[in-house]
């Protein structure tokens, strides 16, 4: 098979198309062929190993070389095999996954508990935009905001790809809330659901006098201490991400919101999806918000299998609007 391969730290030039040997799927593993994924963030920081303090953590890239050869952390596609100890999956089965690497390539070994049937009113592109994006925006508001109906909740990032599912999912779950974003987004963060959308080239969100009970931070473009000014007095501040650097960042923009945490009345907290044990049955209750139609994809581009590196570059601009596919 084909498969972009990782081998040394770099920029998108450092992916080698090439061919390797079909992966075989162990006891507990479905191999899928792959028919779409998706490109985010979190594919170039392992690329490029960035932030560099991120190669001493523990489950972070690898300190010389990548630990992952093959990128693309979202796949869609159709079962090809199984092994021997999968139960609720057959060869032809269209499924949808967050395996967290392998999805650069036209197949791709998934553990069965990381799996799920593909939402059926969605194409194999929009569904391969979804497992990363929609859990952590899943994560984030219910389990880590611990969201409640009517609330008050705002999404910093409203336009990215966590943002927008957050929007609608803070939507379907009952809360009233507000997008921030750029001029050129502001329809399409109103279109998706949200009651209110501030522009932040011409508002401060963290200075107009609003209160939230709950505040998803998917931009990192303010302080910890501005963003809690802005909750109430027993308000939720859930930290998902913020801009990269070579050496700290972002890993230091959600290091400074948390050491503040045990000093202030709200609370504040990380979401972070690739911890997550629970990717099976979250992608359950994604699609049945998807199939009743209370949240869709957004995507701002799509690229063929062989524009991988193209769709990776921008994406490291940081100006997309949604999600950015791959065709395979």
């Amino acid at each position: 098979m084909k498969a972009f391969v990782l081998r040394s730290y770099g920029s998108p030039d450092m992916l080698d198309l090439t061919d390797i040997d079909r992966p075989v799927p162990g006891d507990d593993e479905v191999l899928v062929r792959v028919r779409a994924t998706s490109v985010q963030p979190y594919d170039w920081h392992l690329m490029r190993g960035e932030p560099f303090i991120s190669r001493l953590m523990g489950g972070g890239p690898g300190l010389r070389k990548p630990k992952i050869s093959i990128l693309g952390a979202d796949i869609a596609g159709q079962v090809e095999a199984v092994g021997r100890a999968v139960t609720e999956f057959r060869p032809g089965d269209e499924v949808f996954a967050m395996p967290k690497q392998g999805g650069f390539s036209e197949y791709a070994c998934v553990r069965e508990a990381e799996l799920a049937p593909k939402p059926k009113n969605l194409s194999f592109e929009q569904a391969a935009a979804v497992p990363m994006a929609a859990g952590t925006a899943l994560l984030a508001l219910r389990d880590e905001g611990r969201i409640q109906p009517g609330q008050k909740v705002l999404v910093n990032g409203a336009s990215g790809g966590v943002g927008t599912f957050a929007v609608q999912i803070a939507k379907a779950l009952g809360a009233e809330t507000t997008g921030v974003c750029s001029r050129r987004n502001v329809d399409m963060v109103r279109s998706i659901g949200a009651d209110e959308v501030i522009d932040y080239t011409t508002e401060d969100f963290t200075q107009n006098g609003q209160r939230y009970d709950l505040l998803l931070d998917a931009a990192g473009s303010r302080s910890g201490s501005a963003c809690r000014r802005v909750l109430t007095p027993k308000g939720t501040y859930v930290v998902v991400g913020g801009p990269g650097s070579r050496w700290f960042q972002p890993v230091g923009h959600v290091v400074s919101a948390l050491a503040m945490s045990p000093f202030v009345s709200q609370r504040t907290t990380l979401a972070d999806v690739i911890r997550c044990t629970e990717t099976r049955q979250n992608l359950m209750t994604l699609t049945e918000l998807i199939e009743d139609g209370k949240i869709t994809p957004v995507i701002d581009r799509g690229y063929t299998f062989e524009e991988i590196p193209a769709a990776i570059r921008y994406v490291e601009e940081g100006h997309a609007s949604g999600k950015v596919v791959v065709t395979v």
